[in-house]
């Protein structure tokens, strides 16, 4: 297949770009377009991209862009988002910008040209916080910051395009994904990040649970979602199915590394107001009996083995020195 991904510079796009191409697909991998000509974590590959890999730049906000980005292409992964929960409670105009407008950009382009799979990129803040447990598809959608709204928004308009255009949409929803390259304000990274440089670890709220996937799981996720043939017009859950405090992540992390973190209250990390998702924790029911994935970094022994391949990856000091340590990044 030739596949587009949109956001391929990021975290996630760069490795799930990486695994399509390993594969053997063709595929055009969409980065944000930046004056120091940079392709984010797909920069390795500037020097030789395989032969399977086209890389351009441009903007999901710009329509034309979008339409050149998806001619010739068989199915899209669409990525490119604004992520930061945080600044989205500074700057919620972009992310309506970016994740609402950019995505029904993409989702003309796929139309425009027939695309025959369009994955959209959700996430599991959409649920909010959790009314019961584990989260299933059918759990009532609660935006408790803009981000979360913005991502609504834009699975919405991924689905009315299936309903109304015939757009052979699926909804992919991880559930908070961690690993090599991800962003140093995302929790597990900053942890870590922390600990190498010290004990003390600043934080945002301790007692909220999350639900980790580690980005391995995620991407075979993905590329599942999207060679597959099933699941038009529906949204999906994915995660490990592990639920555990971001206190007890902390202590895990820092046992692991062989310190003894000293937790302390950042106030600039904490959310805002009552918008704080007390808790996650995932139901892979229907996506598992639909594609037939499973995580293989699953429960207490998986987690802590993923754990250990990011800490891995950030003690690299060529890897941790891409990163401002000690700048917290709204």
């Amino acid at each position: 297949m030739r596949i587009l991904v949109t956001g391929a510079d990021g975290f996630i796009g760069s490795h799930l770009t990486e695994r399509l191409v390993a594969d053997g697909h063709d595929v055009r991998a969409f980065v944000m377009y930046n004056s120091f000509n940079s392709w984010g974590w797909l920069d390795d590959h500037a020097s030789a991209p395989p032969e399977n890999l086209e890389v351009i730049s441009g903007d999901i906000r710009d329509p034309r862009a979008c339409q050149q980005a998806v001619r010739g292409c068989d199915r899209v992964a669409h990525l490119a988002a604004l992520i930061a929960i945080p600044y989205s409670f500074e700057a919620p105009d972009s992310y309506v910008d970016t994740n609402v407008r950019g995505t029904l950009n993409m989702l003309n382009a796929a139309r425009d040209f027939g695309i025959d799979r369009f994955v959209q990129t959700s996430t599991s803040e959409v649920y909010g916080s959790a009314r019961y447990v584990p989260i299933d598809e059918q759990h009532p959608l609660s935006a408790q910051s803009p981000y979360a709204a913005s991502k609504t928004a834009a699975d919405q308009l991924a689905l009315s395009f299936h309903a109304a255009y015939g757009l052979s949409t699926v909804v992919a929803r991880p559930f908070n994904t961690y690993g090599p390259r991800q962003s140093a304000r995302a929790v597990i990274p900053t942890i870590i990040t922390q600990l190498l440089r010290g004990n003390e670890v600043r934080l945002g709220a301790l007692h909220p649970t999350r639900d980790f996937c580690f980005v391995e799981d995620t991407v075979s996720a993905f590329v599942t979602a999207i060679t597959s043939e099933c699941g038009v017009g529906e949204t999906f859950n994915f995660g490990s199915g592990y639920e555990v405090s971001i206190e007890e992540t902390a202590q895990l992390i820092g046992r692991l590394m062989g310190k003894v973190p000293r937790l302390t209250t950042d106030e600039q990390r904490l959310r805002p107001g009552s918008s704080e998702v007390e808790r996650l924790s995932v139901n892979v029911a229907k996506f598992s009996s639909s594609f037939g994935w499973r995580a293989e970094f699953s429960g207490a022994s998986g987690f802590e083995l993923g754990l250990q391949k990011t800490i891995a990856w950030f003690s690299d000091e060529a890897n941790l020195s891409r990163y401002k340590v000690a700048r917290y990044n709204v």
